[in-house]
């Protein structure tokens, strides 16, 4: 864990765009992506026709967080989540 450690993997990337829905997801299986870790996804489609809904297969590159990646990631993630309390729920 004080080293980071690349995992390669194949992907399924979910693409829509269409009247109800535009977004695209990417299925890696059974692992699990904890705090810090980086997923780069290998001949990335970008976009499909309007009104069509594509799935493709890809191979992703999973770099796994060091240690210290880990904890940084998790008290950067606190304190970008007690930046909205300030913002979000400020009473006037």
């Amino acid at each position: 864990m004080i080293f980071r450690k690349k995992i390669e993997v194949p992907c399924t990337v979910e693409i829509e765009n269409t009247f109800d829905s535009l977004h695209a997801h990417v299925d890696l299986g059974d692992v699990e992506i904890g705090p810090g870790d980086e997923v780069i996804v290998h001949d990335a489609p970008t976009m499909v026709p309007r009104g069509e809904r594509r799935v493709f297969q890809r191979r992703a590159t999973i770099q796994r967080a060091s240690l210290f990646d880990r904890l940084f990631a998790k008290g950067e993630g606190y304190l970008e989540l007690t930046e909205l309390y300030e913002v979000g729920f400020e009473g006037k």
